[in-house]
């Protein structure tokens, strides 16, 4: 019976919106939302917003939190799995580290909160209703202002002791090489991440190796649109930045051995001139048998997957009980 399957809140946590949505136990959306948080450059905590949010969303959609079984959430930063919270990671986001998301939501909505990683739980979405339904063993990538992941090894996220696991944009690709925010040097997001790639061809247009555009106008779609087009000096620009995405994933591939890797982020829409390219490289670079079967694909659920993995995590967690930090 429809009207009798469970429901959960679905929360995706970012650095300018938060998505809201409901969500039944078979993975079907209800409803929908989503609400700015950093309206006043962050002088409002996060947290604060969020809450008040979701607050607006039952509202409007005439929800009582006691009609809830539980709430997934899915946050940027370093998210502490077992406390529900932000233990650093946030960056250029102020009052954000050091958020009790679990404790917080807990309080005022009066349900059963899990919280973890917004990369951990877009894998975790693909393998419950995306491109990954069915598999096992999966490495995720998402390729944007930075480079995350997430890992699931047998049917299992992958978390670490704290939920810290799948930081994958801080694999160290170039050791000596670029400066990342981490403290070291070299890290695969400094070499791989959408951002460095619209910074290399700007800087390739004002150097006049490029014919190009103004450089403001310069971005991930206008790029690959270009290349498209037959622009052979912006195709060997993204070349060899996919070199380097191409060299994470088989490092990937050879510590997880997995059957599928998942790329996610807008440049994961271009099949012809990103996914398939990375395809080649990838199988180009490892030996047959970690290649064989190997599938590489693009993610499935664009928006949707953070508060889908967040409340496939929620529903696991509260049937097989996992035990939470308290306080």
């Amino acid at each position: 019976m429809e009207g009798l399957k469970k429901l959960y809140l679905a929360v995706d946590i970012g650095g300018t919106s938060v998505k809201i949505g409901l969500v039944d136990e078979d993975g079907n959306f209800r409803h929908t939302s989503e609400y700015p948080v950093n309206f006043d450059g962050y002088e409002t905590p996060i947290l604060e917003t969020v809450v008040k949010s979701c607050s607006c969303f039952l509202t409007e959609h005439r929800i009582y939190p006691q009609q809830l079984t539980g709430a997934g959430v899915s946050a940027t930063g370093y998210i502490n799995t077992e406390k529900g919270s932000v233990d650093g990671g946030g960056g250029f986001i102020r009052n954000w580290t050091g958020s009790q998301i679990r404790e917080r939501m807990e309080a005022d909505f009066r349900i059963p909160v899990y919280v973890l990683n917004d990369a951990n739980a877009a894998a975790l979405g693909e393998v419950w209703l995306g491109a990954a339904m069915g598999r096992k063993n999966v490495v995720m990538l998402t390729i944007g202002t930075g480079v995350g992941g997430g890992i699931i090894t047998e049917a299992r996220l992958l978390l670490g002791r704290r939920g810290f696991a799948g930081e994958i944009g801080h694999m160290i690709l170039h050791r000596g090489g670029k400066r990342c925010h981490c403290g070291n040097e070299g890290c695969l997001e400094k070499y791989a991440a959408m951002t460095v790639l619209v910074e290399d061809v700007r800087r390739a247009i004002e150097e006049g190796k490029v014919d190009g555009t103004d450089t403001e106008q310069v971005n991930g779609r206008w790029i690959f649109e270009t290349i498209g087009k037959g622009n052979r000096d912006l195709e060997e620009i993204a070349d060899r930045w996919m070199e380097d995405i191409a060299a994470g994933i088989v490092n990937l591939v050879y510590i997880f051995n997995p059957e599928m890797v998942i790329l996610g982020g807008g440049v994961s829409s271009q099949k012809e001139l990103f996914i398939d390219r990375i395809r080649e490289k990838v199988t180009g670079m490892l030996p047959e048998l970690f290649s064989r079967d190997l599938e590489i694909v693009a993610a499935s659920l664009a928006n949707r997957a953070g508060m889908a993995g967040a409340v496939y995590y929620c529903m696991k967690s509260m049937r097989e009980g996992t035990a939470r930090e308290k306080g």
